[in-house]
Order: C-alpha cells, then structure tokens, then sequence
C-alpha cells in the first residue's frame, strides 16, 4: 500500500514512514499541507495519514480537498492523526471526513490492521 504522510512534526513523520516500510508499505513524508496536497495531485496514494495540527492548514481542510478531488491518486482511506483523543475531537468538523482517528504516539499494530482492512 502506498501511504502519504503528512505531518509537520518531520521526526515523527520520518519515524511513521520507516515503521510502514518495514511493514512492506511505502510512504511518503509531507510536512505541510499544500505539500500533501501537491503530492495528491502528482502521485497516487491508497490511503493517507493526516495530522490534523498542521501549521498552514488544518488536517480537516486537507481531508475536505482530497474528499472533493477527483484526480485518479486520490487517496480513498483517510486517517486522521492528532494528540487529541477521539472524544476531544467530537464536533469539531472532521465528521465524515475521515475513515479512523489513531492518537499520538501511533499504535503501529492497530495502523497496520486499518491498513489491510482496505
């Protein structure tokens, strides 16, 4: 599966795509939001990892863009990635936007299980 990463903490990020690859997955690493979003338009993606702190843009405009495109990459599996919790993000405008939540630090056995539902 090739995943887009996108957060603006790049060691953790860079950390995540080390982690998929040896789960036999390739990654990308963005660091912005416009970078993902250029990265989406130029690559095809099976599903995307999307901070939701992002400095530029928040990670629910990221997922509404690649929701709205209709460019053939689009990533199809969004997950939104956050220190929040779940129930701290209730009503806060990422309903229906995103597949699964996953709270930092990322369970890398529970990514991997979304991962091979899809």
């Amino acid at each position: 599966m090739n995943v887009l990463i996108v957060d603006d903490n790049k060691a953790s990020a860079d950390l995540l795509q080390e982690l998929l690859g040896l789960h036999d997955h390739t990654a990308r690493c963005t660091y912005s939001a416009q970078q993902a979003l250029d990265a989406a338009a130029a690559e095809s993606f099976d599903a995307a990892l999307i901070d939701l702190g992002l400095p530029d843009m928040p990670g629910t405009e990221v997922a509404r863009r690649l929701r709205e495109s209709k460019a053939e990459g689009t990533p199809k599996l969004l997950v939104a990635v956050t220190g929040f919790s779940a129930q701290d993000m209730a009503g806060q405008s990422a309903e229906g936007l995103f597949d699964h939540h996953l709270q930092k630090p990322i369970d890398i056995e529970k990514l991997e299980r979304i991962l091979a539902q899809h």
